[in-house]
């Protein structure tokens, strides 16, 4: 087998190779449960998040028509608040 031949066989290999794996880590991402082939509707929504100190976060949480307000630490989760989650419209969100 001659050099060129030999150069050759390796690019395609190698370019085989590098495809099936971009493909494995594509169907990877897909099948991950929660985004699975496809948007599901999500029944809990992080609206907004910040850090508290090292370990405790205070977040704010939509779920089941009802905005929480929780504070996360190590060993524990407390619920600080809670009111009516807004509706928006539209046109609320595109700011038109």
């Amino acid at each position: 087998m001659n050099t060129a031949a030999y150069l050759l066989n390796l690019v395609l290999m190698l370019l085989l190779v590098a495809g099936m794996a971009v493909g494995a880590l594509w169907l990877w991402r897909k099948a991950q449960p929660g985004l699975a082939f496809g948007r599901r509707e999500q029944a809990v929504k992080l609206v907004d998040a910040i850090p508290l100190g090292a370990t405790g976060r205070l977040a704010v949480v939509d779920f089941a028509g009802k905005r929480l307000l929780i504070a996360v630490s190590r060993g524990r989760i407390e619920k600080l608040a809670e009111t009516d989650a807004p509706v928006f419209s539209v046109d609320q969100v595109d700011g038109v």
